[in-house]
């Protein structure tokens, strides 16, 4: 059964520029010929999101959508950027469509950040979307966070800091611990850190570098602030900055944990274009093993997120709490699995 994500890629474009378009959203403006250009193919693929919840029949999964209606769903995802196709976010959002399909339910929109930052767009969520409940994807403008869980009367979240509400993740802070753990094991004694701070605009607070931190103190090993890279999540300064530091630091790490493969991958280019070798003069391990992370040069050692099962949990989890099988707000811990390649 054909979902948004199916559309998104066919028609070259992000998944919530899709719902805005088959849910007649006009508080953001798609151009005439994208918008004709999604409705072939919702025609050309068969979506039909009423339909394919009903029809999901057929498995286990498709009896108890029969047999839970969960209604209409709502999804919040935290980038801000309007890509066509985000690498991380993309298979979570597609588990979250599939999810809530298999159990009876219908996907009514997926909005951005920036999506919310318009105040008719954040009225139109919180009062007029007509919502069962809302899937927030990472942390949301907290002002906006609070209307929404005023106004929503069920919101699960995915890697969201607040134990009052059901939320899904992975063990960030362990899983950047066991990367860096990795190079400690090929011998890397002087590791630096790719990453970014988010929004309390400290880079030490955030878990991923919390991880990397406490690895190197319990190996004894030292943190050089250098070698310590603020990229503030944005690729192109994960590529700058790393130039910088091979060009002017005159002492280099052998290694990098990068806290995403996004900022690992355009690292790699300054890397290359500074005369180094990978991984024999700069190894550099990451997180998340997007599907480009083994297409790399060379393949690059990631910690494997399951991300679409992230996603599909968040919507089952939603279903539970629905029908109210949790007495108190519940917290998922997915695992995750180091995929060690070339770049180490």
């Amino acid at each position: 059964m054909a979902t948004l994500k199916d559309i998104a890629d066919q028609v070259g474009v992000s998944i919530s520029t899709v719902s805005r378009v088959v849910n007649n959203d006009t508080s953001r403006s798609v151009n005439a010929d994208t918008r004709q250009r999604i409705w072939d193919a919702v025609a050309q693929l068969g979506y039909n999101p009423g339909k394919t919840a009903r029809d999901g029949a057929g498995s286990k999964r498709g009896t108890a959508a029969r047999q839970s209606d969960i209604g209409k769903i709502g999804c919040i995802v935290a980038v801000n950027q309007n890509k066509y196709n985000h690498p991380y976010f993309s298979p979570i959002l597609e588990g979250i469509e599939r999810g809530i399909q298999e159990h009876g339910g219908e996907l009514a929109y997926i909005h951005n950040g920036e999506d919310l930052k318009s105040p008719e767009m954040l009225q139109k969520v919180i009062q007029d979307g007509g919502v069962d409940g809302i899937i927030v994807v990472e942390s949301i403008d907290p002002v906006v966070y609070d209307a929404i869980k005023r106004h929503i009367p069920c919101v699960v979240g995915i890697d969201v800091s607040d134990p009052s509400i059901p939320s899904v993740g992975y063990d960030r802070l362990m899983a950047a611990k066991h990367a860096v753990q990795h190079l400690i094991s090929r011998g890397h004694r002087h590791i630096g850190f790719l990453g970014g701070s988010g929004r309390s605009l400290d880079i030490t607070k955030e878990k991923r570098y919390r991880g990397y931190k406490e690895a190197m103190d319990e190996a004894g090993l030292a943190l050089h602030k250098d070698w310590i890279l603020d990229t503030e999540w944005n690729a192109e300064k994960s590529y700058t900055l790393m130039k910088r530091t091979l060009e002017k630091t005159t002492k280099l790490p052998s290694a990098f944990l990068a806290a995403s493969d996004m900022m690992a991958i355009s690292a790699m280019r300054a890397v290359f274009e500074s005369g180094l070798r990978i991984p024999q003069d700069v190894a550099i391990a990451s997180i998340d093993n997007i599907d480009f992370a083994e297409y790399a040069t060379p393949p690059l050692t990631s910690v494997h997120i399951p991300k679409f099962e992230i996603g599909w949990v968040a919507a089952k989890t939603l279903v539970d709490v629905r029908q109210n099988k949790y007495p108190l707000p519940v917290k998922i811990t997915l695992p995750f699995e180091l995929m060690a390649r070339q770049s180490t």
